[in-house]
């Protein structure tokens, strides 16, 4: 799948990995909704799980990421 038919899903809630240009050190990203930080409202953002430690970090897709055809959906 292009990152442009995986985008709705993320927005649908559905986790999205990419096997082959990864390291294999990532296992998936996800979209953030209804966050807050002091009250204020948070815009949807990307996250990134790993298998570091800590294993959360926020997302942001390269140009290889956005052009490549090898994303799979994870749930």
């Amino acid at each position: 799948m292009t990152f442009e038919e995986v985008l709705p899903y993320l927005k649908n809630g559905k986790k999205a990995v990419r096997t082959t240009g990864w390291s294999g050190y990532e296992d998936y990203i996800f979209v953030v909704t209804n966050d807050t930080l002091a009250g204020e409202a948070i815009n949807p953002y990307l996250m990134i799980h790993t298998k570091e430690t800590p294993s959360l970090s926020q997302y942001m897709p390269t140009s290889c990421d956005v052009l490549a055809n090898d994303w799979e959906l994870v749930n």
